[in-house]
């Protein structure tokens, strides 16, 4: 909490204020990824206790192959002290939805970065309504084509148009 997590925050106001550019903004999250795998056991088994910032659920839609962006995002949510489930590329609705059931996240992150699997975003949040489970987590939604009116358009509880963006919306989300 001294060391790791305030690190890469400054990295993400550095990329914001164009200081610092992607690869050594995904260098950073990287870094402290590695750092948190090493320190997060220790920290766990000591004496001291450790608080996640939440638990973040993340995947690409069904039909999209595409994972840098959420990869990225993953690893800057991950360094800033969340728990991330990464489900990877092309995942089924069901899946999602099976995952929020038994995980219970505080939050799902739905990217796509093809304008053709957009609409599985909205068939998520649909599924998630029909099995009462969309007032229980947050949505985010992500990618290259999505914007804050798709959001919207589909019920999602935000969107953030990059991984530094991300970080912020969740830690929002957690905390008030």
């Amino acid at each position: 909490n001294k060391g790791c997590i305030p690190g890469v925050e400054k990295a993400g106001e550095l990329f914001e204020a164009g200081e610092m550019f992607l690869p050594e903004l995904i260098s950073a999250g990287e870094a402290t990824k590695v750092a948190m795998d090493i320190l997060l056991p220790e920290v766990k088994n000591s004496e001291g206790e450790w608080k996640s910032a939440g638990t973040y659920v993340i995947g690409t839609v069904e039909g999209d192959v595409h994972d840098i962006g959420k990869t990225i995002v993953s690893s800057m949510l991950s360094a800033s002290g969340f728990e991330v489930i990464d489900l990877g590329i092309d995942v089924p609705t069901k899946r999602f939805v099976d995952v929020v059931k038994e995980k219970k996240p505080d939050i799902l992150g739905l990217s796509a970065l093809l304008t053709i699997t957009m609409p599985k975003q909205k068939e998520v949040i649909d599924a998630l309504k029909e099995e009462g489970l969309r007032d229980k987590v947050k949505v985010f939604v992500g990618g290259a084509p999505v914007t804050a009116a798709w959001a919207e358009q589909i019920g999602a509880d935000g969107y953030a148009e990059d991984a530094v963006a991300a970080v912020k919306i969740a830690k929002s989300a957690i905390e008030g």
